[in-house]
């Protein structure tokens, strides 16, 4: 086989898998949720403080070396912080405070603008706290590909973090 037709079939395979790649889905989203030993307001209270989402931020389990630096008001719309760590850098900010959720506005630059929110519940005399996370992932083939993954890579860390706010508000 020569190799203008290794080329060619090389060519028709990526065309192949980067089509294939836009029946994948565009938009991912993320939940996990647990019960927590703490009134609801007081989780939010901690969610909307860029201070206080310091204290549970699974990421800084993660590395250790990571890097924060706040900026806006201390707690509520405009609260935020920006960081730098092993995997890379962002900034999240507060976009929206309710009595039982929290939405943030992710910027990871060329990786996307997720959404995350944390929501607290009174139930049963604790509180279940979910955290979740929505990402569209736009017409980016790789991006689509690891949409696949992102569960499993994200999860873990949202589990992480709800397990530090019940230790955190205990």
């Amino acid at each position: 086989m020569n190799f203008k037709k290794i080329a060619t079939y090389t060519a028709c395979g990526v065309a192949a898998l980067t089509v294939a790649s836009f029946a994948l889905p565009r938009h991912v989203s993320i939940e996990r949720s647990a019960v927590v030993e703490a009134a609801p307001e007081a989780v939010i209270e901690l969610a909307a403080s860029n201070r206080g989402y310091q204290a549970f931020n699974p990421y800084k389990d993660l590395d250790p070396n990571l890097q924060v630096q706040m900026f806006g008001p201390s707690s509520g719309v405009g609260s935020g912080f920006s960081f730098e760590s092993k995997d890379g850098a962002g900034q999240q900010t507060v976009a929206s405070v309710t009595a039982d959720q929290v939405v943030f506005d992710l910027d990871l630059g060329p990786l996307g603008q997720p959404t995350q929110a944390i929501t607290a519940i009174a139930v049963d005399g604790a509180t279940e706290v979910t955290w979740s996370m929505d990402m569209d992932l736009g017409m980016n083939p790789v991006f689509r590909v690891m949409g696949l993954f992102m569960d499993g890579m994200i999860g873990p860390n949202f589990e992480l973090g709800l397990a530090n706010i019940a230790d955190v508000t205990a």
